[in-house]
């Protein structure tokens, strides 16, 4: 079974792909097609959306940090279904300027593939120009078939009459109008959308996305624009499992682990062996390295330092075997956390640095890492491609010898990044391939 693809694009975040993206995912699937969900790029939280919508695991395609083989495996095994509905993150063309196919945009997955793409039009504050954007889309790359539009945030009947107009009349089919509803929002914080695990009432509220989807977009139309996906690739890029026991921490502030990680992990044999450090459960004595992901700490630094258990477990798992923090797992390494309010909670004090929330900085874009020594990541002088996206930043660095080398997705150099210290290391830095 190849599944039917098509992606979900707009001009911009905030247009709506999501809530148009997973409502369709339930819609269809309510059918009786089996619906699966992807997104471009380096996103935490979507995937889970999509989860939740299909009953099925998401993924992430990011055409930048995956070699093509490797995307092309993961396409290939998402696609084990009868439709495949792949979100962009941002744009459909935003990416980095690193050579033909390797942006990271959502396009390159369009143009590779032949896969058409649905886009969704914010047209609030404005009727005609819709299709002066409509019509940039579709001559932007001869290579990106812009096969349908949605128009999203329409306030009248008079409104979507004069968009829909507007952009049939330049050729490209209408295949829905979807009307302003504030109940549609999917609730934010600082890293986007909060996860799909914290949203209460998550079922119905995808239920409700879905009702909206199937009165506002015409779904038999859906399903004809969408073509079958062939591709194929191997794994060999995949991030090797760090041990054959693998204690993870699972929880509202640890959550942050990409699915085809977990995955590939799972399918090399390794048992993965949860924990959660937000209800002071150490890492099982029976795993043979701990990762602790990425996620919200800084949103919960007092309940951690007062998890003595999980604390004090960890610090004898140390003591022993490999533990690698990424991102939030990095910052409870360290000696402490400074919270939003400038107060200061002791953390684990495997690592010597401490970072702070209270004065924050944005730090977003694509890695190339050059590991500089053996850690769960892989061995000194293995090069990793991932992400960092954070506002907590270091603001003592203590004297543990430093992660990695660090360039940009442009090959920049950005110099050295993240700790280790004995069986302890760490990084601001999310993996996500080999090179």
């Amino acid at each position: 079974m190849s599944a039917r693809a098509f992606i979900v694009g707009a001009a911009r975040s905030g247009s709506g792909k999501t809530s148009v993206a997973v409502g369709l995912m339930r819609a269809l699937a309510r059918r009786g097609l089996a619906v699966r969900g992807a997104k471009s790029g380096p996103d935490y939280i979507d995937p889970g959306f999509h989860a939740a919508a299909t009953g099925a695991p998401g993924v992430n395609l990011d055409s930048w940090a995956m070699p093509p083989a490797f995307l092309g495996a993961l396409a290939a095994a998402q696609a084990e279904a009868d439709v495949l509905v792949i979100e962009s993150a941002m744009g459909l063309f935003d990416g980095v300027p690193a050579g033909p196919g390797r942006t990271g945009a959502a396009a390159d997955l369009a143009r590779a593939w032949g896969v058409p793409v649905l886009l969704v039009l914010d047209v609030s504050g404005q009727s005609q120009t819709a299709a002066a954007i409509a019509r940039g889309f579709a001559s932007h790359d001869p290579g990106v078939r812009i096969a349908g539009v949605v128009l999203n945030q329409v306030a009248s009947e008079r409104h979507e009459r004069l968009c829909r107009a507007a952009v049939e009349a330049i050729g490209l089919p209408v295949v829905g109008a979807v009307h302003r509803n504030p109940d549609m929002a999917l609730p934010e914080r600082h890293l986007g959308l909060v996860q799909a695990r914290e949203h209460a009432a998550l079922d119905a509220f995808i239920d409700r996305l879905a009702d909206v989807m199937a009165r506002s977009i015409d779904l038999d139309s859906v399903l004809a624009l969408a073509t079958p996906l062939a591709v194929t690739g191997d794994g060999s890029a995949a991030l090797p499992p760090p041990g054959q026991r693998i204690a993870l921490a699972d929880d509202a502030a640890f959550a942050f682990v990409y699915p085809h990680v977990l995955r590939h992990w799972r399918a090399a044999g390794a048992e993965i062996l949860p924990f959660s450090p937000l209800a002071n459960e150490a890492p099982d004595p029976a795993a043979d390295v701990c990762w602790l992901p990425g996620g919200y700490p800084e949103l919960h630094a007092g309940r951690l330092a007062a998890s003595g258990q999980f604390l004090d477990g960890l610090r004898r798992f140390a003591g022993t075997r490999p533990v690698h923090g990424e991102c939030g797992g990095f910052m409870v390494l360290g000696r402490a956390i400074e919270d939003a309010d400038g107060v200061t909670y002791p953390m684990a004090g495997l690592l010597g640095h401490v970072t702070s929330y209270a004065k924050r900085r944005m730090n977003l874009g694509y890695r190339q890492a050059r590991l500089l020594g053996a850690t769960p990541l892989g061995p000194a002088g293995a090069r990793v491609r991932g992400h960092e996206f954070h506002y907590s930043r270091v603001i003592e660095t203590g004297d543990d010898a430093a992660l990695a080398e660090l360039s940009d997705a442009e090959g920049r150099p950005l110099g050295l990044s993240g700790a280790r210290r004995g069986n302890v290391s760490g990084s601001f830095f999310h993996a996500i391939a080999s090179e």
